[in-house]
């Protein structure tokens, strides 16, 4: 069996978790993360819109766009 070793973010997680011990520690951790990484989504998604020129009627426009190859 393979080791993996663990990134600095992972250990630190590992960290915290040791100190955790009750459900509601827990559920707060995993909100903060989860808001963390919706944020990071979003500003990723904001840097595209803008690298790309993106405007809502282009946005409209794919979202209408059949994608799919036609049946024969």
């Amino acid at each position: 069996m393979q080791s993996t070793m663990l990134n600095p973010v992972q250990l630190h997680l590992l960290r915290v978790f040791s100190y955790n011990k009750d459900e509601e520690s827990l559920n707060e951790l995993k909100e903060v993360l989860f808001n963390y990484y919706c944020q990071k989504v979003d500003e990723e998604g904001k840097r595209i819109w803008q690298e790309k020129n993106m405007s809502n009627e282009m946005m409209h426009d794919l979202l209408n766009t059949h994608l799919r190859t036609p049946y024969q």
